[in-house]
């Protein structure tokens, strides 16, 4: 601190970076000061990982299962593989298809990325669907088999299905514009798109599926059709938050 003759004010000269309002002073900048591998300057909150575990979310889930019954859920079982939501086939197995492809955007965007880049190119085809009290020959966009009613961030594909009825709810999209698609996507985040006359609903505990085409489960990819799927009632147990 040095008292300056010609103003008469208070001068602070450090060798340690200090601040003249707070006082607080820092040592000299070191590569560790900045690596995410050192706790040297690292964010005492984080401790350098860029996320704080939520400790309090994971100890409640884990009170929740050690205290609480499970309850029983239906799944679907799809030529040996079990699904929880949906399984579909048809132009959303196509987008997918083209999403794993990508290696950018990340997130939904890259979902949506693949619409856009599939959908001009894209021509219904034909499948052979049989359920339980009929079968079904015809040209269609998409084959939605919901257990649950939703699947890719929040589209409610089958708004009505239930994970605990026994049923499978089965959406088919005829085969419509593209104008008219891209009119009617949107409605799939809220289950409106139901109301559209090109939508048929149905109910089934077993379906085959038969077509030039693949499908895919929870995101997954069970392959090429034909495929045999089964609502399973009570296979599966989860706990209620």
């Amino acid at each position: 601190m040095v008292l300056d003759e010609k103003s008469n004010k208070v001068k602070h000269l450090s060798q340690h970076l200090m601040c003249p309002v707070t006082g607080i002073s820092y040592d000299e900048p070191a590569p560790n000061s900045f690596s995410f591998n050192s706790p040297y300057g690292a964010c005492p909150k984080c401790n350098g990982l860029g996320t704080v575990p939520e400790i309090d979310e994971l100890e409640n889930l884990l009170n929740i299962i050690t205290t609480q019954s499970p309850s029983s859920i239906d799944l679907g079982l799809v030529d040996g593989e079990w699904f929880g939501a949906v399984l579909s086939s048809g132009f959303d197995s196509v987008v997918n298809e083209k999403a794993n492809k990508l290696k950018w955007p990340k997130g939904p965007s890259k979902y949506n990325l693949a619409i856009a880049l599939e959908l001009p190119l894209f021509k219904p085809s034909r499948f052979q669907i049989e359920l339980d009290d009929r079968t079904i020959d015809t040209e269609a966009m998409l084959i939605a088999v919901g257990n649950g009613s939703s699947y890719g961030g929040g589209m409610r594909v089958c708004p009505e299905a239930s994970i605990t009825d026994g049923f499978f709810d089965v959406m088919v999209l005829n085969p419509i514009t593209k104008i008219e698609f891209i009119k009617v996507f949107p409605k799939v985040y809220t289950g409106e798109h139901i109301n559209h006359p090109e939508v048929n609903i149905y109910r089934t505990k077993k379906i085959q599926i038969n077509s030039v085409a693949v499908a895919y489960a929870d995101g997954e990819r069970i392959g090429a059709l034909p495929i045999s799927a089964e609502c399973v009632r009570g296979a599966g147990l989860t706990w209620k938050n």
